[in-house]
Formats: C-alpha cells, sequence, structure tokens
C-alpha cells in the first residue's frame, strides 16, 4: 500500500501576514514563503501555510445555524496553560467566550483571523 503523510496545512483567512506572523511567534517556527504563500515551519517539517480570501468570514464559535462554522481547530500541546494563555493574548488572541473543559486541562482561544485553537496541558 502507498504510504500517504500530511504536507501542509492550508489555513483561509483575511491576512495572511498577520496570521504567519501569530503562530510564527506563537509556537517559535520559522516565517517563511511556500508555493507562493505566507506560511509558517517547524524544526521538523510542520508546514501551515496561510491563503488570503478576498471574502474570508470568519468562523463563529460555538457554532451557530446559519452562521459560518469553524471546519477544523488545532489543539497544541503546552506545559502550562495559563502561560501559553497569556503568550497567546499578548500575540493578538483572544479566550473564546464559550469554554467546554477546565482551565487546567485546556482554553479554547481564537486566533486573529477568528480561527478556534486549544492550548491543553501536555
Amino acid at each position: 500500500m502507498m504510504e500517504v503523510m500530511l504536507g501542509n496545512v492550508m489555513v483561509d483567512c483575511g491576512d495572511a501576514e498577520q496570521l504567519q506572523r501569530f503562530y510564527g511567534e506563537l509556537l517559535g517556527w520559522e516565517q517563511c514563503q511556500l508555493y507562493g504563500c505566507r506560511a509558517v515551519r517547524s524544526s521538523g517539517g510542520i508546514v501551515f501555510l496561510f491563503a488570503q480570501e478576498e471574502d474570508y468570514v470568519p468562523p463563529v464559535w460555538p457554532e451557530e445555524d446559519g452562521r459560518q462554522q469553524k471546519q477544523m481547530h488545532f489543539d497544541f500541546q503546552v506545559e502550562s496553560v495559563p502561560e501559553a494563555v497569556r503568550r497567546a493574548e499578548s500575540l493578538g488572541a483572544v479566550k473564546a467566550k464559550a469554554q467546554f473543559g477546565s482551565e487546567e486541562e485546556f482554553i479554547t482561544m481564537l486566533d486573529p483571523a477568528g480561527h478556534p485553537f486549544c492550548l491543553c496541558k501536555a
């Protein structure tokens, strides 16, 4: 059977430069350009590409009927959830109004483009 491996993760947004800077600084990944897109790359080769869409509509979290729903989200493992939350907020993220876990286990955040992501206790 042919092996299939994850290549890159493409993230739609309204401001590719802003999201590249946010995730580059949040994750400590290299900020670069790949395939004509702004991107960030981990030392292990994981790549997030940011596709700037003129008609981008941020998702609503939690989901609401008739509104743009999230289609995926990232879970990042961190040593200290409170420290990671403070760092993410300093870079432009906000805590989601709705939380579904304990603050010691994970916190749901929204990146500057409105995509939800979770900071989870490693």
